[in-house]
């Protein structure tokens, strides 16, 4: 009896790290189309006494660039996040350079971060032009010269898995990741460009369907034990 208990409490401690697992997969494949999205995956591992357990790990490595027609589109080629702060002062960091003009003309995250320490584009701005150091350059008119009007800053973090996702593709730094660190010369930024996701579609697809798969071999697993364990305990009522 003993084992028939400890088969169904490793079986639904499986199951549910199953779910979690499914969890991970799914939030990934609704943000595929999430510009700068980073897939998350839950790593499996089999303990020595039949149990599974895992860990969370990001994948950072970079999606491919897609150019657009928004000169507010901004994408980081190789390392890097983008600081970005809301109007109470909360800090974070995004590669997500889907950006916009905002209020009193300052460059914002699409939900209204300020970009680093605040790029005022003129309103007789003729065009502005951001180059690869991060430099942000407006002109009044074609042939006029450019006025600088400041610098996004790029940083890195020496342990990057251990940033913290937070709502709307921005990430917080943790004693895991460490501090951030102010790359002083780079050329790194592609206007006009975006990052896409690096969530794999097809890999995405196969895990659901393997990990549904799993999932109801372990629960018909479950019910077979628990019909037996109900019939040894009626023999040995009688």
């Amino acid at each position: 009896m003993h084992n028939l208990q400890g088969i169904i409490r490793r079986s639904t401690s499986n199951a549910l790290n199953q779910w979690e697992r499914l969890g991970y997969v799914a939030n990934n494949f609704s943000n595929m189309n999430t510009k700068g999205y980073k897939n998350v995956r839950f790593e499996q591992l089999l303990t020595e006494d039949g149990y599974l357990t895992g860990a969370v790990r990001t994948d950072y490595h970079q999606g491919s660039l897609q150019v657009t027609s928004n000169p507010y589109d901004l994408a980081i080629d190789g390392q890097g996040y983008i600081p970005v702060f809301s109007e109470k002062g909360q800090v974070a960091y995004t590669r997500d350079g889907a950006f916009k003009q905002g209020k009193d003309g300052y460059l914002v995250t699409s939900d209204g971060w300020i970009v680093g320490n605040g790029i005022q584009i003129p309103s007789n701005s003729y065009r502005f032009e951001i180059k690869p150091n991060g430099e942000v350059f407006s002109y009044e008119k074609g042939d006029a010269k450019g006025k600088k009007l400041g610098t996004i800053p790029l940083v890195v973090f020496a342990n990057p898995e251990g940033l913290d996702l937070c709502d709307n593709n921005k990430l917080k730094p943790t004693d895991e990741s460490g501090e951030p660190v102010l790359i002083k010369k780079h050329e790194r930024f592609c206007q006009n460009q975006l990052e896409n996701s690096n969530v794999s579609v097809f890999g995405s697809v196969t895990d659901m369907l393997r990990l549904n798969a799993s999932m109801l071999a372990s629960t018909k697993m479950m019910k077979v034990v628990d019909d037996m364990y109900n019939k040894s305990i009626n023999i040995r009522e009688s």
